[in-house]
């Protein structure tokens, strides 16, 4: 299988990379990271027939303007994508009125804008795949009902847009065969939190929610659709 991830060069994004090289499947990476991407494909590719994982330094932010950059650098790898997981985001940990409108743009355009507008650049790559999976990571911060971590109401916000675009998107394309499905997980040990919460401590590690990722993309579009799942041990 060919999976594009996103937000690939640290935390759960790198730990999934790891996670699909290792069992066999071709890894497109994409990241602002370009140092720090490398380092992750090269991981990846240690001990590996060939070149099992991409890095492809990319702003995502950008897609707009540089959509047929993009487009280049996937087609130089492969013809055909199976799944796309929609992992990158930013987080901004700051009081509602203090948030500043250019702020609260930088969040939704990272963490909603951005990967719509990969959806809508990946999925004509996905036609000739069984799979056709993407799952877009998003959060129990914007999970109905959920409790929520003070400071993080923008954050928040974007990523229950990105779900609620999850379920509009599977309706709409149903016809098509695509699987699209989104994960909103809970706390997990990574520097985009430890950055944000420095004395709060996660139950899982990414390794251990990266596993999980990888089995939910390959195996999920065969139980779910257009669903919003909860995925966390922990409230929030």
């Amino acid at each position: 299988m060919v999976i594009l991830i996103t937000g690939a060069s640290r935390g759960i994004g790198a730990a999934l990379a790891r996670s699909f090289a290792f069992a066999g499947h071709r890894v497109l990476l994409i990241s602002r990271n370009r140092r720090a991407l490398q380092e992750v494909a090269d991981a990846c590719n240690i001990g590996q027939t060939g070149q099992s994982a991409v890095a492809i330094p990319f702003d995502l932010t950008q897609l707009d303007e540089k959509k047929e950059e993009l487009l280049d650098l996937i087609g130089r790898n492969t013809a055909r994508i199976d799944a796309l997981v929609n992992n990158a985001g930013q987080l901004i940990r700051k009081p509602f009125m203090e948030t500043t409108i250019g702020e609260s743009m930088a969040i939704f355009r990272a963490n909603f804008f951005a990967p719509a507008l990969l959806m809508g650049t990946v999925i004509p790559w996905m036609s000739s795949s069984d799979l056709k999976h993407v799952v877009n990571i998003t959060s129990m911060g914007g999970f109905q009902g959920s409790a929520k971590f003070a400071g993080l109401s923008y954050y928040s916000a974007s990523k229950a847009a990105l779900g609620n675009l999850t379920e509009c998107l599977a309706e709409e394309l149903k016809e098509t065969g695509i699987r699209i499905n989104a994960l909103a997980i809970g706390s997990v040990a990574t520097e985009m939190l430890a950055e944000a919460f420095p004395d709060y401590r996660a139950p899982l590690n990414p390794e251990e929610m990266a596993g999980f990722i990888r089995w939910f993309t390959l195996e999920g579009a065969r139980f779910f659709n257009g669903k919003v799942l909860p995925v966390s041990v922990t409230t929030p």
